[in-house]
Parts: C-alpha cells; structure tokens; sequence
C-alpha cells in the first residue's frame, strides 16, 4: 500500500500541467491521515507556496479561528486543496492569484484521488468554487450548494460533502458587515460539516 509520504514526494516532482513551471512548491495535503473530515480548499496562496504547506497564510488564519469558534480541532482534520501548485500572475513585487482553469483542476485530481483513497475520510468540505468544480464539476456554483450535507463521490470515494465559501471571501468583503456575515456563514457550515461527520 503506498504511504502518504510517498505520495507526497512523488507529488514533489508532478509536471502534470504546465503550472509547476513558475511554483516555488508542490503544496501537499497534510493532518491526520484517519481523520472523519477533509478539507479542500482551492489552491495555495502566495505564503502556502513559499512554505510549503496549506492554509498557512491570511485565509489560513481565517479558517482556523473558524474551526475554533465551529468546535473542530485542526489537528483532527485533514487539510488538502484542489490545485496543489500556485497559479498567479505578476503585479508590481506582487504575485496575485489566479484562478485554475479545468485543465489543470482535473490534472491535480489524480493526487485528490489518491490522498481521498489513504484517509478515507466519511465526509469533504469543499471550500471555494474550484474545490467545488473539483467534485461536482464545470456548473458548480458555491451559492446553490452551500451549507447543505449532499452525497457525492470522487474516483473511489464516496461520502457525504458540505460546500461553503473560501476563507479567503472573508477578506475580501468590502466592510465589515459584509465579512462579519460572510465570517458567520463560514462558521455556520463548518458547524454542520462537524456534525455531518459524526
């Protein structure tokens, strides 16, 4: 049986699209590898790249006071995102994301399968629009899922799957009211996402 270790090291080397060309690293999944609950995000961002890992940066910081105030410990979970390169674009000293195309969200869909088959985790919490694409596909719409406990399957997994925003949409809220609400949907449905998984 392949090891998570080995998956990440072979993840290391991935050429499957053309977006390990300008990242500074394959972001890999990581967490408890029995863990009830994944949680797939989108891509990682600027800081993820740099060090490594998911969910280490603004939007990281976000969602980890949302697990927190939700009663789920981040130590319990498993943290993965659809794309595990980052895709930007340049602006000024900045790297500014970009978002995935569906070529390269089902190129990364290889490692997904993998990771979901090792952890066999009972339920996913998608986090954004592409983890969403990643499962359901091209028409997925963040709004016409969200906060709902939905059966869904991926290459050999199947479980049940909570869709909600990214913690990065928090950020981007234009005033407070708007981040304030958008926070506490977030919280909402990582709530559900909990008691879904048992």
């Amino acid at each position: 049986m392949t090891t998570w270790q080995e998956l990440a090291d072979s993840a290391a080397a991935c050429t499957r699209c053309e977006l390990y060309k300008r990242a500074t690293a394959t972001v890999f999944g990581e967490g408890k590898k029995t863990a009830a609950m994944v949680l797939m995000g989108e891509q990682p961002g600027d800081q993820e790249d740099k060090q490594g890992r998911p969910f280490v940066g603004p939007a990281g910081r976000v969602l980890d006071r949302a697990l927190d105030e939700a009663g789920i410990d981040r130590a319990d979970v498993y943290l993965t995102n659809a794309v595990k390169h980052f895709r930007w674009t340049e602006r000024g000293k900045r790297r500014i994301h970009q978002r995935p195309n569906g070529t390269q969200i089902k190129a990364c869909g290889f490692w997904l399968d993998a990771e979901l088959k090792l952890v066999r985790p009972r339920l996913l919490v998608l986090l954004g629009a592409v983890a969403g694409e990643a499962v359901f596909g091209s028409r997925f719409r963040v709004g016409e899922h969200q906060g709902q406990v939905e059966e869904a399957s991926f290459g050999a997994w199947r479980g049940l799957v909570v869709s909600t925003i990214h913690p990065s949409a928090v950020l981007r809220g234009n005033d407070p009211e708007t981040r304030d609400r958008s926070y506490a949907g977030l919280v909402g449905d990582l709530v559900t996402a909990r008691e879904a998984a048992g």
